[in-house]
């Protein structure tokens, strides 16, 4: 029997590794394989139908939320960049008047990518592809040295998330698109080493306490991003920095309490839901993890059909305690949160929608499809109906505090309602996670 179950966990934490693995180590600008498509290496890759996930439906858009990404789509400057505006000027909301910068520009963009479209295919093909060219052309500017990628000053992003922004929405933005680049194109080369910097420069930055500073308002929404971030590159294929990554989920994980389901707001202006949405996004890879490793075992018969994540059977599966440990405490946070999302009082912030609100909208559900279950299409439904009664005419959204950017708002919202769009690239997640060595834990 223990050399059955030592086989059987062997072979399921091969299933689980899928087309990515993260690696110990600094960071350099070495890659991990993911495909042959990118580098020739054989890779086994995992099909969709393999894991247990819930697979969603990839339903047709909403009518409302296409017309969300048109007006996106239009709002795109010539240059190809987007602008949310500088924060002492929150009353411009035409995107044309504004000036274009890094953070609006991957995170706009990223709203098109989600929905289907990349720089050589789809209805948004054009604007990805000039958005990609000036991503790449701004990091290319940018000195090696220092922790920023624009000497850009004063936007809503920076004023309100934080200075570091700009580097580490740009850093995921080059991690979803590098994948999708054949590598005949002339920009994979391009995006590859653009993508290379940045992640330097966010590794490089972060604090010994996990988070990135920046002097801001809501200074754990930039530090989610940036812990997002990390997990987009190790799933593109990077070597990311175990160190790094596991010190910005512990910092965002440690702002919720399981027993009390309260979070700190001490990072982020007073404001619960901006760290809630921060822990649930840091929790929710390890959790779909420790899923994942359960479910598989119930329908391979190896654990029976009612167990349940704990870390013993966890242990039973072969994983090393010290890992089983961390992915049982990340899987128990993550369903703590659940009972939270249907507080009224959390999911309203501030009192009034900002782009705060929407950005962490959209962190929650980037969660959902990671960790798994069924808690994703009753959240879905919960934030279309939301959305849809708030949508401005003209198909956009604006914020009404803090980040009143209709650009950025829209990028955000957008995301929020289509992240099971994302659900392979976000397993990809899952599946590193599933395969850590337990010595990094």
């Amino acid at each position: 029997m223990r050399i059955f179950l030592a086989t059987f966990s062997s072979l399921l934490l091969a299933l689980l590794l899928g087309c990515v693995t993260l690696l110990v180590g600094p960071s350099s600008a070495s890659k991990a394989p993911i495909s042959d498509d990118l580098d020739g290496t054989s890779r086994v890759e995992v099909e969709p139908t393999t894991l247990t996930h819930v697979v969603f439906p990839k339903e047709p858009l909403a009518p409302f939320i296409d017309n969300a990404l048109d007006w996106l789509a239009k709002a795109q400057h010539e240059s190809g960049g987007w602008g949310s505006g500088s924060h002492s000027a929150q009353d411009i909301r035409d995107p044309h008047k504004v000036q274009t910068d890094p953070a609006s520009t991957a995170f706009s963009a990223m709203a098109l990518l989600r929905v289907g479209s990349d720089p050589t295919a789809g209805k948004y093909k054009i604007h990805l592809r000039k958005a990609t060219e000036y991503l790449v052309r701004v990091v290319n500017e940018a000195k090696p040295q220092g922790p920023t990628i624009t000497s850009l000053k004063g936007t809503q992003p920076q004023t309100k998330l934080g200075q570091f922004i700009d580097t580490s929405m740009t850093l995921q933005f080059l991690s979803r698109v590098l994948p999708k680049l054949p590598k005949s194109d002339p920009l994979h080369q391009q995006v590859d080493q653009a993508l290379d910097k940045c992640l330097a420069k966010l590794q490089n930055s972060q604090q010994q306490d996990g988070s990135w500073g920046g002097g801001s308002w809501a200074g754990v929404l930039q530090s989610s991003v940036g812990c997002s971030a990390l997990e987009w590159a190790a799933a593109a294929g990077k070597t990311v920095d175990g160190t790094v990554l596991a010190r910005a989920r512990d910092h965002q994980k440690g702002n919720f309490n399981v027993e009390t389901g309260r979070s700190s707001a001490s990072d982020s202006a007073g404001i619960e839901l901006y760290a809630f949405a921060g822990s649930q996004r840091a929790a929710a890879s390890e959790a779909g993890a420790a899923r994942q490793l359960i479910e598989e075992a119930k329908e391979n018969g190896i654990l029976p059909a009612d167990a349940s994540c704990t870390v013993e059977n966890l242990m039973t599966l072969g994983v090393d305690k010290p890992q089983a440990n961390t992915l049982y405490k990340s899987y128990a946070q993550n369903m703590a949160q659940l009972e939270q999302l249907d507080n009224e009082q959390l999911l309203s912030g501030f009192g009034n929608n900002g782009g705060e609100e929407f950005l962490s909208y959209m962190l929650t559900s980037e969660s959902l499809v990671l960790q798994g279950g069924n808690a994703w299409p009753k959240w879905k439904q919960k934030m279309n109906t939301r959305m849809a009664k708030i949508q401005i005419a003209n198909g956009s959204w604006t914020g009404h505090h803090c980040i009143t950017s209709p650009v950025f708002c829209t990028a955000a919202v957008i995301q929020c309602l289509t992240a099971d769009r994302d659900e392979v690239l976000l397993r990809a997640i899952n599946n590193q996670d599933a395969s850590v060595k337990p010595e990094r834990l």
